[in-house]
Order: C-alpha cells, then structure tokens, then sequence
C-alpha cells in the first residue's frame, strides 16, 4: 500500500510539473508571437496585392466603389490587438483593401503573419521614420513630431503607381489602428464624389468632434482644438475620392508643420470648404471615435 502511495505522489508531481512546463511553454510562445520581430525579413516591401488586379481575387463586387484603408502602424505593446480588432472589422466590409503601412526598416514577422490570417485584401508596406522626426519619450511631449507622415505618404505613392481610375470612383480613407467604427461609415464614405465628412468621437478634447451643416452644405466646424485650422478635422473624419490624387500626383502630408495640420494641409491642396460632403445624417451621428491608448 504504501508503494501504491508513493507512486500515486509521484505520478501527480510529475503530471502537475508537466502542466506548469506547458502552461509556461505556451505563454512564452504567445509572447513571443506577440512581440516576434523577424530580423531575416529584410524585404523593404511585401505585398500581397501587388496591384489592382491582384484585388479582384478576393471577393468583388462590381460597380461598387473600393474602399483604400491607409494604416500605420508601429511596433508596441498593443500593436497586434488593435490590428487584430481592426482586421475584424475590415473583414465585413465589401470591397476593401488594407494598406497597412509599418514604420520601421523592413515589414515584421507579426504584421505578416496577422494580415495573411486576416481574409481581407491587402498590401503591406514599410517606411521608417527617420530618427530627427520620431516622438520623444516624454508623454507631454507626444505630439511635437507628426506620427505616420511618411507612412501615409508611401501609401499615396502606392496608389497612384498601381490603381487606375475608373467608373467606380474608389475611396481613399486614412484609418488609424487606434479607431473603432460602425460599418455604416463605410457605406456611407463610398460613395463620396470630393471629399466626404462625419463626425469623430473623443477627439480633440471633445466628446464629439463635427462638422457643422445648414441647408445640406458644410458651413463651420464644431471644434475646441485649434479652431482656426483651414480644416479643424481629426484624420478619421474624411474620405477621399481616388481620381482626386491621380489628378493631383503633388498632394501629400508634410513634414514640417505645425501640430495638428496635417490634414488642414492635405485637404488644402484638393478641395475648399463648399466641396465638402456632409454625412452621417448632415453630420448629426457619430459612427467612429478614437481610442488614443496607445
């Protein structure tokens, strides 16, 4: 009885030390997904819809107008779970493509693997920042540098060297991983002719950040951080036609600019205030806000 005993003991040490070895094994491993940073992969581009064409493997529908989703995107801890809940979004809107673009020196072993998984047409792209413009680590500071200017430029780029114009007038939108959308905002963002409106949620100090709208047309702007921007606009609250960059190659953000103009100055170089179309019920619902967590 007694040996009976001992081994029953030491049976249940042994499974008990196996299950700590796996349970810490399978942690280990998921951190490193997590954090995994591919050193090998020193391609300066993967794309894996390398043109227009490549698009229509996915699921297409004709006459619908594209949807192009520019995304930066960095290295940091919550990097795979906004892309994750972004992908989960993108993947119930028809006719999308995502551009996620990596601010680093070569595309990430992470991103890869999450955009592959994702079902979704995209291409990945990857541009550093140059070291002169990178945000310091003072948090009080965090907005002194422009975050994802060369990111969304190279998608720019991207775009007029590989899609064409067409009769389905295909949308641009600059999505930052840090949003969280209705998928109405995508239907309603398709079919835009300019440049299309709506209002943002917590942004700029605000719990709503909009335009205002009287008689169907864009006339002012509901917004307490710098009001007297040209267009005092946060990057998730527009859309762009396509035809609208091929017909201005030059149009792009910049680097040397004040905080919180990027997209004043952009929009500056396509359309003036009476272009604007108003959404979203004449600009009366919110459909996105952002999540600055990180």
């Amino acid at each position: 009885m007694r040996v009976i005993g001992r081994r029953t003991h030491i049976c249940k040490q042994w499974f008990i030390t196996v299950g700590v070895f796996l349970g810490v094994g399978s942690w280990l491993y998921m951190f490193l997904q997590f954090v995994a940073w591919d050193p090998a992969n020193n391609q300066p581009c993967i794309s894996f819809a390398d043109s227009h064409a490549e698009l229509e493997k996915f699921v297409h529908f004709d006459n619908l107008p594209t949807i192009h989703a520019i995304t930066p995107t960095y290295r940091r801890p919550v990097q795979k779970a906004e892309l994750t809940r972004l992908s989960q979004t993108y993947r119930q809107v028809r006719n999308f493509h995502w551009i996620v673009v990596e601010d680093s020196n070569r595309t990430t072993n992470l991103v890869t693997k999450l955009l592959r998984r994702s079902g979704i047409s995209y291409t990945q792209l990857n541009v550093a920042t140059p070291e002169q413009y990178k945000l310091p680590l003072n948090p009080k500071l965090s907005y002194i540098h422009p975050r994802g200017t060369f990111q969304r430029n190279l998608a720019l780029e991207w775009l007029q060297q590989n899609v064409q114009s067409g009769g389905q007038k295909d949308v641009v939108y600059f999505a930052d991983d840090d949003n969280t959308y209705d998928l109405q905002v995508f239907e309603e963002m398709r079919y835009t002719e300019k440049v299309s409106v709506w209002p943002v949620g917590l942004v700029g100090g605000q719990l709503v950040e909009r335009p205002l709208v009287h008689d169907g047309r864009v006339t002012g702007w509901n917004a307490a951080y710098k009001p007297q921007r040209p267009f005092p606009i946060d990057m998730a609250g527009f859309a762009v036609n396509l035809d609208l960059f091929l017909q201005h190659p030059e149009a792009r953000f910049r680097i040397k600019q004040d905080v919180g103009y990027q997209e004043s100055v952009l929009l500056a170089q396509l359309v003036t205030l009476s272009d604007l179309e108003p959404r979203a019920e004449n600009c009366t619902k919110v459909g996105l806000s952002s999540r600055k967590l990180s």
